[in-house]
This record gives C-alpha cells, sequence and structure tokens, in this order.
C-alpha cells in the first residue's frame, strides 16, 4: 500500500513541471523534456475538463503553450542546420504533430463555448 501511495505522489510530481526541462544543459534533450512536459499537461486539461475544472484546464493549456515555445526555442538555440542534424528536430516535428492531433481532439469534445480556451495553444503547436 505504501509503494502505490508513493508511486502516486512520484506521478504527481512528475507531470507538468518545466523545471527539469530548464535546468537540461543540452538544448536537444531540454526540447523533448519541454515537448514530454506539453504531452502531460495536454493529459491533465483533459482530466480537468472531465472534472470540469475550467481553471485547471486554462492553467494546463497555458502549461501546454510555454512548453512548446520552450522546445522551439531550445531547438532554436542550438544554432546547428535542421537539414544537416535533423535528430532532434525531426522528433520535435512528430511530437508537435502529435500534440496537435491530441488538442484538436480534446477541443471537439469540449462543448462549443468551452473550446477557445485551447486556441492559443493550438496556434503555438
Amino acid at each position: 500500500m505504501l509503494l502505490a501511495l508513493g508511486l502516486v505522489s512520484a506521478a504527481g510530481l512528475a507531470h507538468a513541471d518545466l523545471k527539469a526541462a530548464l535546468a537540461e544543459r543540452d538544448l536537444g534533450k531540454r526540447s523533448k523534456l519541454a515537448l514530454d512536459n506539453a504531452g502531460s499537461a495536454l493529459k491533465e486539461a483533459r482530466g480537468a475538463y472531465q472534472k470540469g475544472d475550467t481553471t485547471s484546464l486554462a492553467a494546463a493549456a497555458a502549461e501546454v503553450n510555454e512548453s512548446v515555445d520552450l522546445a522551439w526555442a531550445s531547438l532554436e538555440s542550438t544554432g546547428k542546420n535542421p537539414r544537416k542534424s535533423p535528430r532532434w528536430f525531426k522528433q520535435a516535428e512528430i511530437e508537435t504533430r502529435n500534440l496537435l492531433k491530441k488538442l484538436d481532439s480534446l477541443q471537439r469534445d469540449m462543448g462549443f463555448e468551452d473550446r477557445p480556451v485551447l486556441d492559443k495553444a493550438k496556434k503555438t503547436c
């Protein structure tokens, strides 16, 4: 029972935290961590919407937006040409495409009056 409680609390601390991404010195890895954080924040947004918590939904949508912005800024800061060194760039492209699909799916599941909350996050992806 204690093990299960410990895993639940560790999972709560692991998601939606940009501090871990900002602490990463390797800019490519920072980009990946930021996009992983965006995925976690998106799951949190879906859960908040299902619970009817609009303030948590808006906060999670803002977290997705910040995470994608950090990923993009990190990749730009590498100074690398994406054609010559595509590793992190291609990963980011694939992940942002998946995030956009998931955002679109969540937005379609939402009520019409709640949909504008995700517009900014969709434009960022």
